[in-house]
């Protein structure tokens, strides 16, 4: 079953926190949580229209949110309205911790796109990485953030490398 024909199994709120404030908290409804990896699926969250220039995230697209309790990342299979795959956003992150009915994931700034056809694989703001000054307050999460990045781009230029992450929860990482 994938995970666009999964039926909801409950709802929480997904907390995503940058630099130790809140920048965004929305309601997602909870596909599964098999104790490592949590899937939700949620509508965009953000305010009218964002044009990243490689995508456009607007109202009535559906995000399918991967997140993992041991995985410095997470990943988002974004669809349109009309439900064509649009591609993934891959968010560097900390390991997801689930409080409750609250999923709360701290942002890293390293951001990775694979368009749906798999011929843009985008690295996107490690300067704002560089500037976020996690390197000097913290080497070992920089470096796991660094190593997230670098596998979530192997699995995005390798044929259904991610398509096989989001589906296998069994898979290396």
């Amino acid at each position: 079953m994938s995970a666009n024909s999964a039926e909801p199994v409950g709802s929480l709120e997904v907390v995503l926190v940058k630099g130790g404030r809140t920048k965004i908290r929305y309601s997602a409804e909870l596909l599964s949580d098999d104790g490592n990896r949590i899937a939700v699926r949620a509508p965009w969250a953000g305010d009218g229209v964002r044009d990243f220039g490689f995508v456009r995230f607007e109202p009535g697209d559906v995000f399918t949110e991967y997140y993992w309790r041991d995985r410095w990342y997470a990943v988002k299979e974004v669809r349109a309205a009309t439900g064509a795959l649009k591609g993934w956003y891959c968010d560097v992150t900390r390991p997801a911790t689930l409080s409750g009915a609250q999923l709360v994931v701290e942002d890293l700034d390293l951001d990775l796109w694979r368009s749906a056809d798999g011929t843009e694989v985008l690295r996107l703001d490690e300067d704002e990485f560089a500037e976020s000054g996690l390197a000097g307050r913290d080497p070992a999460a920089a470096a796991a953030a660094v190593t997230a990045l670098d596998e979530l781009e192997v699995l995005a230029t390798v044929a259904g490398g991610l398509e096989s992450l989001l589906h296998d929860s069994t898979s290396p990482s």
